[in-house]
């Protein structure tokens, strides 16, 4: 009997080891189980010996322990709640742009704001206009082939000015100390931003003017005219 139980895990880690870092529901976790007796029983056990994480009511993801792959926080965001694209500061320490470590994971969707505090870590939601939320949003790809949703280093930047509360630089002086005292923007990650996005981040007429004098700075860096 005993043999027969450590074959079922094994058979059990080779199934969930093909889920790589994809979230998984309760039907599917039921539908794995089936040699098992108490299959709700097994779920509860691997959450507690730590091969599944809980994301949400119902929502797990298999741990690095088993798949060898590391949690996608970001695809995860994604998967929690949404439409949503992750942004802000953390696709900013992400891209290399700010040097902080960010523990929470941040992200802008068309839906209310949200927060979700779980074993995984803290997960963020802020609302944006459905005009402004389209705008230079990028397909990630994780190492394992599975995708996410992440804003352009431009427009993380954007989303990070506009969705600051009581913030609203509007001169060129005043956004540079922002940018490179306050925020420790890395200076040289403006050459590669692309300005057409910021362009139509501030056509969406959100703190225009703030936006503006974003522009004024990177193209002043990239040596063009704004």
């Amino acid at each position: 009997m005993r043999l027969s139980m450590q074959n079922m895990d094994a058979r059990l880690e080779k199934r969930l080891r093909q889920f790589g870092g994809v979230p998984l529901n309760h039907g599917t976790l039921l539908s794995i189980l089936g040699e098992y007796r108490s299959p709700n029983d097994k779920i509860a056990r691997m959450v507690d010996d730590g091969l599944l994480k809980p994301i949400k009511k119902g929502t797990y993801v298999v741990s690095p322990e088993i798949t060898g792959i590391p949690v996608s926080l970001s695809l995860v965001a994604n998967l929690l709640y949404g439409p949503s694209y992750v942004s802000m500061d953390y696709a900013l320490h992400h891209y290399g742009i700010i040097p902080e470590m960010v523990v929470e994971v941040t992200s802008m969707t068309t839906k209310r704001g949200k927060m979700f505090d779980l074993p995984l870590g803290r997960f963020s939601y802020t609302r944006s206009p459905l005009d402004l939320y389209a705008i230079g949003v990028d397909r990630v790809e994780n190492a394992d082939h599975t995708g996410y949703l992440m804003a352009s280093p431009e427009k993380a930047l954007c989303d990070k000015l506009l969705f600051t509360r009581n913030l609203n630089v509007r001169t060129v002086r005043g956004m540079r100390e922002l940018l490179f005292d306050d925020l420790r923007v890395d200076e040289d990650s403006l050459e590669r931003f692309d300005p057409e996005v910021i362009r139509a981040c501030m056509s969406a007429g959100l703190k225009s003017d703030m936006v503006k004098a974003l522009l004024q700075v990177v193209t002043s860096r990239q040596g063009v005219d704004s």
